[in-house]
């Protein structure tokens, strides 16, 4: 059975989308997680429906995350 933890560690050095419960998406490289899904990101960009900007590293809590993606996103999200 796959756990969220092996998932980060098959996502390590991919770009993930995460979906934040403020209704944030944070897209940018995974460097690592933990058993918390604490996350380590870098290259970040934050989207909101206002604005994007450009943060560099940053460390997520997990309890924060409500999705995460591979960089094609979500399933059918393609047109």
């Amino acid at each position: 059975m796959s756990t969220p933890s092996s998932l980060v560690d098959r996502l390590v050095q991919q770009r993930v989308e995460l979906r934040l419960k403020d209704n944030r998406v944070i897209v940018g490289r995974l460097l690592g997680g933990d058993e918390h899904m604490n996350l380590v990101l870098d290259d970040v960009e934050e989207r909101t429906a206002e604005m994007t900007r450009r943060l560099g590293r940053v460390v997520l809590r997990g309890s924060n995350v409500i999705s995460l993606y591979a960089a094609g996103g979500p399933p059918g999200s393609s047109p």
